[in-house]
């Protein structure tokens, strides 16, 4: 009896330890985001954004990448490793088309998030939570 137990016990240990996800093109970008659903608790599937970079000295900004969200609310990483340099950038997120794809109006018709990169070797994490009426942004890891 003490032997299936311990035999029980070791397959239910080794099967309940989580595994790395298999998505290394996902994690190893050296800019990423992450956007949530937090009127559903869901991922937001299919929204489509961009990044941009602001040009010194001036105001003109240069797109640097499109990117839609898939079925976990993830891209393919906005700067890939060693792309990413100091200055100043903006992630813009279509959140009209998004809502209205699901039926819903929405007060914000994009959302865009200004940061600045001092240290290019760091990587970056942006998340968004969004609702029809709100969003939330801040540095992740």
């Amino acid at each position: 009896s003490s032997t299936a137990s311990s035999a029980s016990t070791a397959q239910c240990c080794s099967l309940s330890v989580p595994q790395a996800p298999d998505k290394p093109e996902m994690l190893s970008g050296s800019l990423t985001t992450h956007v949530l659903n937090t009127a559903t608790g869901l991922p937001a599937a299919g929204l489509a954004l961009r990044l941009t970079q602001l040009g010194e000295p001036g105001e003109q900004w240069t797109e640097l990448a499109q990117r839609w969200t898939d079925a976990d609310g993830r891209c393919l990483p906005l700067l890939p490793p060693g792309q990413a340099e100091a200055g100043t950038y903006k992630l813009r997120f279509e959140t009209a088309a998004y809502w209205k794809s699901l039926g819903y109006s929405s007060f914000y018709p994009f959302v865009e998030v200004v940061f600045t990169i001092t240290d290019p070797a760091q990587k970056l994490h942006v998340p968004l939570l969004i609702s029809p009426y709100s969003y939330t942004t801040y540095r992740g890891s």
